[in-house]
């Protein structure tokens, strides 16, 4: 008998023998951590030349880093950070890096147990030594913090905390946190501590105490954005590595440049936009090369991709909002007011068994739809009437429709017979 192949070998087999495009695609990746940082020398050697105290056991000043998303604030922290490590392992010193990303540890005792964890992990603790273990919920704060500061005095050395948004934590938690860990070394004798916030947001400096911000912000580092040029080195640099030779026709990388560099000189934009594009060339079976009409159909998905992820993670109340003007694009109002949305909201939150807003918490969703791209807004005059807010969509409706009915919260909206209820709208608001 013939001898057939596996199905899922013959189903997958064109796709992994065919290596026209990518030599190792992983390179494009947000989180791969390159050897050489271009057009961020100056940054990384202010970061380092303000560490380096560490290497003499002596306590470094805090950090406050800003720069717009993809400016390579992380990347940056990341590799100075690491090369602090090698370098304190050469002379016998003790510098320990841990890094913690707040918008997933938000609250004052996840960071604190959190940094514990992570001294648990790097710490070689003998046989007869006995640690207590912070869990991860079920403490008293102070209970945490008592045992922080012991294992700190245990280890000894310095301890580099990076915070990366950190304005995440500031807004979810208030800044208890901080003011704890910038008083951290009044209460140690062993050991150093220093800290390293990460922000996009230069306005969560508002919400810190005076005497807290004047401790954290021992030294500060702005990152700026890159331009186009600057973006097209970056891109050179990642293909040679990504790409294999030929792969990608000449104009792809000024034009990948030129389209992030548009918005806020993003290098994870631009990162994004050249993989993207690649990937595309890969399943065209005809393309021999990635092309500027590749990358013209990556950016149209990436946008398309971008607000339906953020739509997503909406709360459910701005969903529901949203949900409102989809019914009156689906009545044939292509453009609508706040005050339309809002009559529609009021009358389907009930049936959903759904708290409702006040209008003018309503308007302040209706804001933010409109800052995060979903809809588009404008204020006209309507003379002796006063001005109102009218607002339509740009994207596709029926994507956003399907993303927000995903909401298990929104499920009873799936059985909301809009015509039925047409008649009912038209009659109240017009009688």
């Amino acid at each position: 008998m013939p001898e057939t192949d596996d199905p899922s070998t013959g189903l997958f087999k064109k796709y992994l023998t065919n290596n026209r495009i990518f030599k190792d695609r992983e390179v494009l990746r947000h989180s791969y951590r390159p050897q050489i940082l271009p057009h961020r020398k100056p940054q990384i050697d202010e970061v380092a030349s303000i560490l380096a105290p560490s290497l003499r056991n002596e306590t470094p000043s805090n950090i406050l880093i800003y720069g717009k998303t993809g400016t390579g604030k992380t990347a940056c922290v990341r590799f100075v950070g690491s090369e602090l490590e090698k370098a304190s392992s050469k002379m016998g010193t003790l510098c320990r890096i841990v890094h913690l990303n707040c918008e997933v540890i938000d609250t004052q005792y996840r960071v604190l147990a959190q940094i514990a964890k992570c001294l648990d992990v790097v710490d070689e603790m003998s046989s007869d030594k006995t640690r207590t273990h912070i869990p991860m919920t079920g403490w008293p704060t102070d209970q945490v913090y008592a045992e922080l500061k012991n294992q700190l005095e245990a280890g000894g050395g310095v301890l580099v905390i990076v915070l990366d948004e950190i304005d995440k934590l500031v807004k979810k938690s208030g800044d208890d946190t901080l003011y704890n860990l910038t008083r951290i070394n009044a209460d140690l004798k062993n050991s150093k501590v220093s800290i390293i916030g990460i922000s996009n947001d230069l306005s969560f400096k508002d919400f810190l105490d005076p005497r807290v911000l004047s401790s954290l912000s021992e030294e500060e580092i702005v990152f700026p954005p890159y331009n186009a040029p600057q973006l097209v080195d970056i891109l050179a640099q990642r293909a040679e590595q990504a790409f294999v030779a030929g792969a990608i026709a000449e104009g792809v990388i000024p034009l990948c440049s030129a389209l992030a560099a548009q918005e806020h000189g993003d290098a994870r934009r631009a990162l994004d936009l050249f993989r993207i594009s690649g990937e595309l060339a890969d399943r065209d079976e005809v393309s021999k090369q990635v092309t500027e009409a590749h990358v013209k159909q990556a950016q149209a998905k990436i946008e398309t991709d971008s607000m339906i992820e953020c739509i997503a993670t909406l709360p459910t109340q701005s969903k529901l909002i949203l949900y409102s003007m989809l019914i009156l694009e689906q009545l044939g109002q292509n453009i609508f007011t706040s005050g339309e949305v809002s009559r529609i909201y009021q009358d389907i939150a009930p049936s959903i068994e759904l708290d409702v807003l006040t209008h003018r918490r309503i308007t302040d969703l209706i804001s933010e739809l409109n800052m995060l791209g979903v809809i588009n807004t404008r204020v006209v005059s309507r003379g002796r009437y006063g001005r109102t807010k009218e607002m339509w969509f740009d994207a596709n409706t029926g994507k956003i429709r399907e993303v927000v009915l995903k909401d298990t919260r929104l499920n009873g909206l799936k059985d909301l017979d809009v015509s039925q209820m047409e008649a009912k709208w038209l009659k109240t608001w017009f009688r």
